[in-house]
């Protein structure tokens, strides 16, 4: 085995059980030996040398390429060794050095323009539709679900979520409503029919806004809908509560001073804005590049001390803060599950190396929720500390209405062009 990468792994795993067969055929040891076996095989000595010198990308470049085979257990056993290791052991000097040289172009790489923000939600959202059915709930909610029980499914995690935002929203009927990055209209959707509000959804993807408008058709109040393909520069108006659910990471350092001072001008007096998103808990660092260049370009996860001297500049009023811990590595077994037990179709539709990409970074995103500091944050912002009542109990009598409201006939469900979808209610 190239030396660099022995030494590679033998500084990362102290524990767990793996081994790893270098080109050449011959095996090696590595962890205690304790936990279910875990074992990969190289296929070429130049695959060694590039996971040695750059293994944040390169190990994912190897696995979709078919030149890094699991053998025994399966691709996340083998990153939850990896990474279960690298958050107590350092990695070496070089890898660390690394590191430090994406930090120093992370605002190139993170900056997004309108223009280069609209290309970068078509290279992840306009891709087959039919991919996202593959993993994703009734709702295609594409966020971090909200689980209120340990043993709670994936559908009802999702609905707990809405659920959830709508209590931090206060929403009420007739509220004029923003949805900052709608998605394929979940939410939204939602806050029409349970909370009876006025909901405006924007997105950069023609294919979230096409299909957000067909469900927006067949709801059971289409006239508290719409959609528009927009930059949330672009926005006009005033609105009572603005939400915004997995579209900050896509703003980028070099923005949230605007972003904040939209949201501050969109925003009514008494209005109350929600947002969520993925964040870190060990400060500023850099996306990983494995998803930087395959799943999310100009995507950046941001640490809450980039964002709040922005939110305090904008003159905006921290009302709640929340941190979701290990929702999301619940939501991202689901969703890997899920695809992996349609991993045929997805192959049919866009070939095995897109498979393996994908799983990739759904059981790579799940490791790192649990052992890289990842986790998610809900902001509440008002313009005003009374926009709020004086403590959180007022969010369970909401989730208990909200609830009641659901049960009246509220049904999720999700059309893809062509489909017939029967009308809820």
């Amino acid at each position: 085995m190239f030396a660099p990468l022995h030494h590679l792994f033998g500084s990362v795993v102290k524990g767990g059980n793996l081994r790893i067969t270098d080109a050449t055929g011959r095996p090696y040891e590595f962890g205690d030996g304790t936990g279910p076996p875990s074992a990969v095989r190289i296929k070429d000595r130049r695959t060694e040398i590039s996971i040695a010198l750059n293994p944040r990308l390169a190990l994912g470049e190897a696995y979709i390429d078919g030149r890094l085979i699991v053998e025994a257990g399966d691709l996340y056993h083998f990153l939850d060794i990896l990474l279960r290791g690298a958050e107590h052991n350092p990695v070496p000097a070089w890898v660390d050095w690394l590191d430090k040289l994406y930090v120093l172009f992370r605002r190139f790489d993170e900056f997004n323009p309108v223009a280069r923000a609209r290309r970068n939600a078509a290279h992840h959202y306009d891709i087959e539709t039919e991919v996202y059915k593959y993993f994703l709930d009734s709702d295609w909610q594409y966020s971090c679900a909200y689980f209120e029980t340990p043993d709670a499914g994936l559908e009802e995690a999702q609905r707990a979520k809405k659920r959830h935002l709508a209590a931090k929203l206060l929403v009420r009927p007739g509220d004029k409503v923003l949805d900052i990055g709608c998605g394929w209209g979940g939410l939204a959707i939602y806050l029409a029919e349970v909370s009876d509000a006025e909901v405006s959804g924007i997105t950069l993807s023609q294919n979230q806004l096409k299909i957000a408008r067909k469900r927006a058709q067949n709801t059971q109040k289409p006239d508290r809908l719409s959609f528009r393909l927009e930059d949330y520069r672009n926005t006009q108006g005033r609105y009572d509560k603005i939400v915004s659910v997995g579209m900050f990471e896509h703003v980028g350092p070099a923005h949230y001073k605007s972003y904040f001072e939209r949201v501050r001008d969109l925003l009514s007096d008494d209005g109350i804005a929600v947002i969520h998103s993925i964040g870190r808990f060990d400060g500023p660092y850099p996306t990983n590049p494995f998803i930087k260049k395959y799943i999310f370009p100009g995507g950046s996860v941001p640490a809450l001390s980039e964002v709040l001297p922005f939110i305090e500049a904008s003159g905006l009023k921290i009302c709640d803060v929340e941190i979701l811990r290990l929702h999301y590595a619940k939501t991202l077994r689901h969703w890997r599950r899920r695809f992996n037990r349609r991993w045929d179709e997805a192959s049919e539709l866009k070939g095995e190396n897109f498979c393996r990409l994908w799983e990739f970074y759904l059981a790579g995103f799940e490791a790192s929720f649990k052992y890289q500091g990842l986790m998610v944050f809900q902001l509440q912002l008002a313009q005003r500390q009374s926009a709020v009542p004086l403590t959180r109990d007022y969010m369970l009598d909401e989730k208990r209405m909200l609830a009641q409201a659901e049960n009246a006939g509220y049904q999720p469900e999700f059309q893809l062009p062509g489909e017939t979808l029967k009308k809820t209610g």
